[in-house]
């Protein structure tokens, strides 16, 4: 006969402690790309056998499947590959920093566009506890120009791999990027959507985009129409001469709850009779 035991759970830790151990255990950079130093290397590696039996030319098979043509997947632009590279390697550089990183509006030195703009400010207001792991924020933005560009940002993620100071000191505008969580241009079409170390993106859902928080589980549905949970917030009242659309998600984190350190093991044993 078989017996199982239950072992008991294990203590919990404190709030701050477990919050910040779940977060470490989320860092993560993609390394699917990894694998290709190049991007003839990427294309090279969805060239099937059989693209090359037929074909008879390695080069017209990868140009192939850079069209889009022969690939069972979907093939990365040219550019984007490269942004992705880029940004693993900037997520690489930044994974192993123990030390508390300095909160970047502080160090701002000409404070003008830090109290004249409100979505600086707002960003500003809110760097603390995002870094802390307290807030999870996604920005929307939309931006106006020669090609207008929108898109979904996790700010904690860019914070944490990237310096805000020019942002808050106005020398650099911040902009989606095709890395972000949901980038589209309206110009060109190219729409782009990633997972980052705090979202996972539902793009295809009936329900509209939908952005899945990785340590509480909450989704943020960004309908203006529908309503999200009590602990997510929908703020669009910031307004910015630099943007054409400004849209905060504020997501509160309860690390006790949904992400408790609780471990409940089972021990089996199989007793036979003599």
């Amino acid at each position: 006969f078989f017996l199982m035991i239950r072992r008991p759970p294990r203590s919990t830790q404190s709030r701050s402690s477990a919050a910040s151990d779940v977060y470490k255990r989320q860092e993560f950079y993609d390394t699917s790309l990894d694998p290709y130093p190049t991007y003839e290397d990427y294309l090279r590696a969805h060239v099937t056998d059989q693209d090359r039996f037929y074909l008879e030319d390695e080069d017209l098979a990868c140009q192939l499947v850079e069209l889009g043509f022969h690939a069972k997947n979907e093939i990365l632009p040219r550019d984007i590959f490269y942004q992705k590279k880029k940004a693993a390697e900037e997520a690489r550089l930044n994974r192993d920093k123990n030390k508390t990183k300095t909160l970047a509006h502080t160090e701002v030195t000409n404070k003008e566009k830090l109290n004249s703009d409100d979505f600086i400010k707002a960003l500003a207001d809110r760097e603390e506890d995002v870094l802390n792991g307290k807030l999870m924020t996604i920005i929307f933005l939309r931006v106006e120009g020669k090609h207008e560009i929108s898109g979904y940002i996790d700010y904690a993620h860019r914070l944490k791999t990237e310096n805000f100071k020019p942002y808050f000191e106005g020398t650099k505008k911040l902009m989606p990027r095709p890395t972000d969580l949901s980038y589209y241009n309206w110009h060109t079409g190219m729409c782009v959507s990633n997972d980052s170390p705090n979202f996972k993106v539902d793009a295809n859902s009936e329900l509209g985009l939908l952005f899945r928080n990785k340590r509480d589980r909450k989704i943020i549905n960004v309908d203006p129409k529908k309503s999200n949970d009590d602990v997510t917030k929908r703020v669009d009242t910031i307004k910015s001469t630099d943007y054409a659309q400004i849209v905060l998600y504020l997501s509160l984190i309860h690390i006790s709850e949904p992400t408790r350190l609780l471990s409940i093991s089972y021990a089996v044993f199989c007793l036979k009779k003599k």
